[in-house]
């Protein structure tokens, strides 16, 4: 399996790598997180434009994202609008979803964009078709904030995302019990073994998927998620307990 390059960073190589989210409201919320990050680093960062209150003005998310690039440097840059469904901050229609993913991945600011995965399978191909020709990377996501489907289910779902295109597919759930977080991880290894083009990105959410986080080089998960401040999804774990966590299971491996 070929890992996902992005600027300096490998993603499916050796430890999984650390998304820190940014979850601001203004531009000045966003890019004091950003430097926030840049003191603690992290080897990927996502801005969640969903929470940014201009994201209807383009004009305003382009200069936000340049300015991110200023402050981040060389740190891969993953742009996500999380829809209101998917568990995200507000909802968009369709069209207006694509034409803002297609945007940003013409700037030349961003090197992922996330795209649910069943927002329709016309329009993810189409986000795909933009930003690969852009030297974009992409991430089709699918979130359940209720249950965690059958391992079956999870599988078909990441296969499909690869069907789409997608460079990495990512899925997150919510266990409901710790049995759950077994079928995430079952799911996980039978994807990364069996299936998988490339890296793959999984979690089960929630105090006890915590685990899910952390174990990702045991069972195949690529990347994982801390936070520097507020978290942009339950059991989200500080960013520096998180690494440690991941050298820990290094070293014993």
């Amino acid at each position: 399996m070929k890992p996902v390059v992005v600027r300096n960073v490998a993603i499916g190589e050796a430890i999984p790598k650390i998304c820190v989210p940014i979850v601001g409201k203004t531009i000045d919320e966003i890019l004091n997180q950003a430097k926030h990050i840049c003191e603690i680093g992290a080897d990927v960062v996502e801005w969640r434009v969903d929470w940014f209150e201009e994201v209807n003005n383009y004009e305003s998310v382009e200069n936000a994202a340049k300015q991110l690039r200023d402050i981040l440097g060389e740190t891969p840059i993953l742009f996500t609008f999380r829809t209101a469904k998917e568990g995200g901050e507000r909802a968009i229609e369709p069209d207006e979803y694509v034409e803002l993913n297609e945007k940003i991945a013409k700037s030349g600011y961003v090197d992922l964009v996330d795209v649910e995965a069943f927002i329709g399978d016309t329009y993810v191909e189409k986000v795909v078709k933009t930003s690969h020709e852009c030297g974009v990377k992409v991430i089709a996501s699918n979130h359940d904030f209720r249950k965690t489907p059958p391992k079956a289910e999870l599988i078909s779902r990441m296969r499909k995302m690869q069907e789409l295109g997608a460079d990495i597919p990512k899925i997150a759930v919510m266990p409901r019990n710790r049995k759950d977080v077994l079928t995430l991880l079952a799911a996980t290894e039978e994807m990364f073994s069996n299936y998988a083009d490339g890296p793959i990105i999984t979690m089960s959410m929630s105090g006890i998927g915590s685990i899910s986080r952390l174990c990702g080089e045991v069972f195949g998960s690529a990347l994982t998620f801390g936070a520097a401040g507020q978290t942009s999804a339950p059991g989200q774990m500080d960013v520096k307990d998180l690494a440690e966590g991941l050298a820990l299971i290094h070293r014993g491996l």
